[in-house]
């Protein structure tokens, strides 16, 4: 199972009204988006980043946790969460804030030149620098093709977990068999009152140890499994009161919650970063070569989302590009401030920031 509460990374639990100020916004924690902060960190530039999933490590740990990776510099093999692991290890010292389940939704220039981003939880952010690491854009939940639904949406239907409490006490089914369906089994199922996992085959795709975990809560009657097709809902005013299942044993039938979580996998749209005020090219954000600044001045984008002649979308060049970037964002976020380039093999000053220091 994921740890969602790992503790080398501050997260911000983000209400209506809330506002912070930092030096760097990142839009996007997945592997570039996170070593940028590395690059950031090194020049005494905080970032706050946003990320519409709620753990980090974008389309590597969302999508492909276990699927092994060939082309990191220095790792030979290394898996998607791992590489994600490795990355959080290694920005630790700079403690960087997360603002995680929440979308970048608005962004406006204000009169002193800064950057104000808006998230949809209607927590804001104002800094000198914004970089774009959204690697193909924003991810959506793809959704069940179940007629009427809708009306469901967002009250007692939901395709991502927000705030664990709101399902405190509330009759669960989660729909789905990969690694995001079986970890909010086990995160939820200790302050539920009942958790029921719905999938249309016994076989999951899960990482292996979160498999045993639900399967052993399951022996214990503490989780429901149901190897059924998900085919409707039933309820009122959009709150649920069943979902209709279907078996070629049982035909139709209904299995009684107030609270439905589908976790059927993620597609990539832009999303509001359309809206940002940026010249766009088929959906990816022309950048020069130098800096990876777009055609607003302040506002970066790197890794998959940037575009530019000879891009190409690969994680190490992303990381390159983070380098550059962070050169260029020192100049904004601290005018008139000297700029030494150091190594961290060579300087004393690095080590003590990165706790190495002997």
């Amino acid at each position: 199972m994921h740890d969602l509460t790992a503790p080398h990374f501050k997260t911000i639990s983000a209400e209506a009204g809330q506002h912070y100020e930092t030096d760097v916004i990142i839009v996007g924690a997945g592997p570039v988006g996170l070593f940028a902060t590395f690059e950031l960190g090194l020049l005494d530039l905080k970032a706050h980043v946003v990320d519409v999933l709620d753990r980090p490590g974008g389309q590597c740990a969302e999508l492909y946790p276990e699927k092994p990776i060939y082309d990191i510099p220095g790792l030979p093999i290394v898996t998607g969460q791992g590489l994600t692991d490795a990355l959080m290890q290694q920005i630790a010292p700079f403690k960087p804030t997360f603002h995680l389940a929440q979308m970048a939704e608005a962004l406006e220039r204000l009169p002193d030149h800064r950057f104000r981003l808006r998230t949809e939880l209607g927590t804001t952010i104002t800094a000198p620098v914004l970089v774009i690491a959204a690697g193909g854009g924003s991810f959506v939940p793809r959704k069940p093709k179940i007629d009427g639904l809708e009306a469901y949406e967002g009250k007692s239907v939901h395709y991502s977990v927000r705030q664990m409490e709101r399902f405190r006490g509330r009759d669960l089914v989660i729909a789905g068999g990969g690694d995001s369906a079986l970890d909010w089994v086990l995160n939820l199922q200790p302050i539920a009152k009942s958790v029921t996992l719905v999938h249309r085959r016994d076989d999951f795709r899960a990482a292996p140890h979160s498999v045993e975990q639900m399967r052993a809560l399951v022996a214990e009657g503490k989780v429901r499994l149901e190897i059924t097709d998900f085919k409707g809902v039933t309820g009122a005013d959009g709150q649920v009161s069943a979902i209709v299942c279907e078996t070629k044993d049982k035909g139709r039938y209904e299995l009684p919650c107030n609270e439905v979580l589908a976790f059927y996998g993620l597609t990539m749209k832009l999303g509001p970063i359309a809206n940002f005020g940026l010249n766009l090219n088929e959906n990816l954000i022309p950048v020069d070569t130098a800096k990876f600044e777009t055609s607003e001045s302040g506002i970066f984008a790197i890794g998959d989302i940037n575009t530019y002649p000879g891009k190409l979308k690969l994680i190490l060049c992303g990381f390159h590009e983070g380098a550059l970037m962070a050169q260029a964002a020192f100049k904004i976020a601290r005018p008139g401030e000297r700029l030494v380039f150091l190594y961290t093999t060579s300087s004393t000053d690095l080590q003590k920031k990165l706790g190495v220091a002997s």
